[in-house]
């Protein structure tokens, strides 16, 4: 957990899910422009999930982690005058990962990782994966360990969920087991719990997993 003053002026961004190495990801069609983007911001926030351990189509898990640290260093060596902050997700807290990204902010200075939670001036950021249901830090944590025994899903399987993408079946899931009250109430009841509820001064909280839009929604 680390609580940074945000600064006043300057350009800040905030983007999560990208999902990338999955075949369903869109991702690649607006790689162009986030780069463009990240290279005048001054703050970066990558909300986690921005690559997919679990549904890569690499040959490997490894080579996956591979290629995804190739992709951040490559952004953060184009845009060295933004900082970045990477928030780990529920697709890509996975061990060796974490253990590249640790290595990764040793060596570049305008990056730096998160396990959980990143606190900005009166902002919080977040995955969002603690509004699956009601939890607090040791659960979400117990939770996220058991990605270490990531295994890729079968090729059949990605048939599968294409088809499911295809007639919006996730979309529809998405609204009915994320109601945007319920959504709301379990990350503040888990906020308040780590010291960052809004007896702190927070304003604004950012997070995604649950691809529902909840821009400007107030609770």
């Amino acid at each position: 957990m680390i609580n940074i003053p945000m600064r006043q002026t300057g350009k800040h961004y905030w983007i999560s899910d990208l999902h990338l190495f999955a075949r369903r990801s869109i991702a690649r069609q607006y790689l162009a422009e986030f780069r463009a983007t990240a290279a005048r911001a001054d703050i970066f926030v990558l909300g986690g999930d921005i690559f997919d351990f679990v549904w890569t189509t690499r040959g490997t898990i490894a080579e996956t982690v591979d290629q995804a640290v190739q992709w951040l260093e490559s952004l953060i060596e184009h845009a060295p005058h933004c900082q970045f902050h990477f928030l780990l997700g529920n697709h890509d807290c996975y061990g060796p990962f974490v253990t590249r990204l640790a290595k990764l902010q040793d060596s570049a200075a305008n990056f730096c990782w998160h396990p959980f939670v990143l606190r900005l001036g009166d902002s919080v950021f977040l995955h969002g994966d603690v509004a699956d249901r009601s939890m607090d830090a040791e659960q979400l944590a117990h939770r996220r360990a058991r990605h270490d025994q990531l295994e890729k899903k079968a090729p059949w399987l990605h048939t599968l969920y294409d088809l499911v993408v295809a007639v919006r079946l996730h979309t529809f899931a998405a609204m009915l087991v994320y109601p945007k009250t319920l959504v709301a109430r379990r990350i503040l009841r888990y906020l308040d719990q780590i010291g960052h509820g809004c007896a702190t001064g927070l304003q604004h909280v950012y997070f995604g997993h649950t691809h529902v839009s909840m821009s400007d929604f107030e609770y």
